[in-house]
């Protein structure tokens, strides 16, 4: 199991930095292998809201913590033009739920080469992620460098369901299947055009999620949630994710005995 995680958004520099320092210090005394996440822009809001420090302050950060702690970086993209000059930082592309059906994004991200993380759209049946890959496939020509994650699908207005069998369905496309735990617990747009949730529930649905089985989790952490500008009610609180990340080692260590003597 591999975890990707970070904070919803670049609020700071140094914000950024001791986020990052904790999570490789919590994960090398796992064991685990991290993907640090965090966006420049959050550019799919309801409201104009605050959406983060941009794309030119943004890299030169990740870039900070790539260099700084020998980790790999993973960030999204909202606009082609975007997909070059991301790929000169991040390693992993990652195409917002929102924009999972964009062609020429999705295009534009194969064509650099790197890791392409797509998250399926809340409007999706995991089927339709067939057409995202092919779209890839098609760009890079080989085998691509293809993620999968599921967030969860939109129920009604203000809430998001996982329907587990999912991760079942996506994993026969033979690629990485990814839970978002985090965003998983979103209640969009809940509070007057600001988007709710409930981190309480995040390491219930990781469980389950694990115990289905993944190749990787997806956690948006945060030191202070509450004063987030992005995803306050949702991100896990940094000071527990060692306590998550116990947790989810042990499930996925117990499924993959499972699923060996399948």
């Amino acid at each position: 199991m591999f975890l990707i995680a970070g904070p919803c958004a670049i609020e700071s520099r140094d914000m950024v930095m001791h986020t990052a320092e904790t999570l490789k210090q919590v994960c090398e005394r796992l064991g685990v292998t991290l993907y640090f996440k965090s966006s420049y822009d959050k550019a799919n809001r309801t409201s104009m809201s605050e959406r983060g420090v941009g794309m030119e302050e943004g890299l030169k950060i990740l870039q900070d913590v790539k260099t700084s702690f020998d980790l790999p970086i993973l960030t999204d993209v909202h606009e082609s033009w975007q997909c070059a000059p991301v790929a000169e930082v991040a390693d992993v592309l990652q195409i917002p739920a929102f924009l999972s059906r964009q062609t020429d994004l999705l295009v534009a991200a194969a064509k650099t080469g790197k890791i392409v993380n797509v998250k399926k759209g809340q409007f999706m049946a995991p089927w339709d992620m067939r057409g995202a890959i092919d779209k890839i496939e098609k760009a890079k020509g080989e085998k691509a460098g293809i993620w999968l994650t599921e967030r969860g699908s939109s129920f009604g207005y203000g809430n998001i369901v996982v329907d587990m069998t999912s991760l079942v369905k996506m994993r026969e496309y033979g690629y990485p299947v990814v839970f978002d735990a985090t965003h998983a617990v979103q209640q969009p747009s809940s509070q007057l055009g600001v988007t709710g949730g409930n981190r309480a529930m995040v390491p219930h649905l990781m469980r389950a999620a694990l115990a289905v089985g993944v190749a990787g989790l997806f956690l948006e952490v945060h030191p202070n949630p509450e004063e987030a500008i992005s995803d306050a009610a949702n991100q896990v609180r940094l000071s527990d994710v060692q306590k998550v990340l116990e947790q989810a080692i042990a499930i996925d260590q117990l499924t993959q005995q499972f699923q060996s003597a399948e």
